[in-house]
């Protein structure tokens, strides 16, 4: 039996397998190579991206990590874009969304920690970072429209209207 168990540990499990889960230090040191000037103070590590600031906060102990990036005051927000933020979550905010908290509009992705990988998170942040330079106009964390939203007929009237621009050129 002994052997048994044995053979299924030795052959079954690597010897070169490594726990490849994210942590907060392997976190902390992928923002340090995105902003070597990102800055650790007590509510997370502070980073900047195209003059964009970003937070990062992270709870190990509940697997949770949060990148946030302030957007606007939320007294500064007409109905009309809070309707048409809440169609970008649908479909072209993509995994970061747009969210309320105190008193403020965030750009955020939240994800869980361990399953993080270097690439998500990159592509987290860029889109958090999209997030708030597209607000007021575009309202989208990429390139991508998942479809199914309100978003493709907002988008395909700004392209319309840029076309009939164009007709007496």
């Amino acid at each position: 039996m002994f052997r048994i168990l044995f053979f299924i540990l030795a052959f079954t499990t690597p010897a070169f397998a490594q726990d490849t889960s994210m942590t907060a230090e392997r976190l902390a040191q992928i923002i340090m190579d995105i902003d070597p000037d990102a800055a650790i103070t007590p509510s997370g590590i502070e980073l900047t991206i195209e003059d964009i600031p970003v937070l990062v906060v992270m709870a190990p102990a509940a697997d949770r990590m949060r990148a946030m990036v302030p957007i606007a005051s939320v007294e500064d927000v007409t109905p009309e874009e809070m309707s048409r933020m809440m169609q970008a979550n649908f479909d072209t905010a993509l995994d970061a969304r747009y969210a309320v908290a105190q008193d403020r509009v965030w750009g955020v992705f939240i994800h869980p920690l361990g399953a993080l990988e270097r690439e998500q998170f990159l592509s987290a942040i860029a889109q958090t970072v999209n997030l708030a330079r597209t607000y007021g106009t575009l309202y989208s964390g990429g390139a991508q429209v998942f479809g199914g939203g309100d978003s493709n007929d907002i988008y395909q009237g700004l392209v319309d209207d840029l076309l009939n621009r164009g007709q007496d050129i």
